[in-house]
């Protein structure tokens, strides 16, 4: 949906409205610029809403991602001065629509989605997370077959809590592509899971380098994929046998750990996607440019402190914010998302 006539028409009238303020106080004096930079902190964030909503993308359970997403809204609340409330929808593309609406002033996204918000809800991108020291991750492929895909030894790493993982085809490290002749010997027509039709790493990325090595419409040609909801629910069906393969973050195996201890032996990772910038947060583009930043950098200062870094932790395992890379998500990010068209 295009936002700019409704854009337009509100910066015309904020524009009308400064007028005539002008008109009304030009017998008044300016204040100087010492008086402006005594203004208090209250004073500062007169133009704040009274209220604020995050959005957050169901990417764990919806129950487990609201209980910590609501830490988050509480540390961004007391950096801002005003309450935040957290709205956890049941699908990515219900975040987009809820910046679209009005119904969500913040938007924690994956990158695709953020492409997207920009393009259909007139919505910024402001950061982006970061991650073991880096702001971009992969997609990986994963199976219970690797008898079939996987071209080499299998071989098993154990991490510091004792839970051993496994892998094949060079796809280790953390970054891609890698496996991508494994590939090629996935069949069309068997069951593969994907995440969400809004995922980056989990649909978008994975689909598209299928259809680059195969030929395979990503849209017409998978007719029994299946989308599982959230990344761990995606290495669930794996695990469970529901699908041969599937695709997820990396590492998403471990989300598993806990309930199913041989999850990462018994789910193979295969194969990498190519790097894919990070997830991040994206403001509506209804707020002003001041409020825009005021949360920007209000998010910034949450990253850095104790409780803030902690909640960040907790709800995308998130280390830390950066400014957005925006030349990532115009070159990298947004061919990809243009592949699937309205789809």
């Amino acid at each position: 949906m295009n936002k700019s006539p409704k854009r337009f028409a509100l910066s015309a009238m904020a524009g009308a409205a400064v007028l005539l303020l002008a008109a009304c106080s030009s017998d008044d004096a300016e204040p100087s610029s010492t008086e402006s930079e005594a203004m208090s902190p209250a004073e500062t964030s007169a133009s704040l809403p009274d209220k604020l909503t995050l959005a957050l993308v169901p990417s764990d359970e919806v129950d487990q991602i609201t209980t910590d997403g609501e830490a988050l809204a509480e540390a961004l609340s007391a950096e801002l001065g005003v309450d935040v409330e957290v709205f956890v929808p049941e699908s990515y593309s219900a975040v987009v629509v809820a910046l679209q609406t009005g119904q969500a002033d913040i938007g924690f996204l994956g990158p695709i989605a953020m492409v997207q918000a920009e393009d259909e809800a007139g919505a910024e991108i402001v950061l982006q997370a970061v991650r073991y020291g880096s702001s971009e991750y992969v997609g990986q492929w994963l199976t219970n077959d690797p008898g079939t895909f996987c071209l080499d030894d299998v071989t098993t790493e154990t991490d510091d809590e004792g839970v051993a993982y496994s892998y094949c085809n060079g796809a280790t490290g953390g970054s891609g592509p890698a496996g991508t002749e494994a590939l090629e010997l996935i069949d069309p027509e068997s069951v593969i899971s994907f995440v969400d039709e809004s995922s980056a790493s989990g649909y978008y990325f994975p689909a598209t380098q299928l259809q680059e090595l195969t030929g395979v419409d990503p849209i017409s040609g998978l007719s029994n994929a299946l989308f599982a909801g959230g990344h761990p629910q995606s290495v669930q069906a794996v695990y469970d046998g529901d699908a041969v393969v599937g695709v997820s973050f990396n590492d998403a195996r471990s989300a598993l750990a806990d309930e199913f201890p041989d999850v990462g032996e018994k789910v193979v990772v295969f194969a990498y996607t190519s790097n894919i910038p990070n997830d991040g947060v994206v403001v509506s583009g209804d707020l002003s440019d001041e409020v825009q930043q005021m949360i920007t950098d209000a998010l910034l200062a949450v990253a850095e402190t104790e409780e803030g870094a902690a909640a960040l932790a907790a709800v995308y395992e998130i280390d830390g914010l950066d400014p957005a890379n925006l030349d990532a998500f115009e070159n990298v990010v947004r061919p990809v998302e243009a592949n699937f068209g309205d789809a």
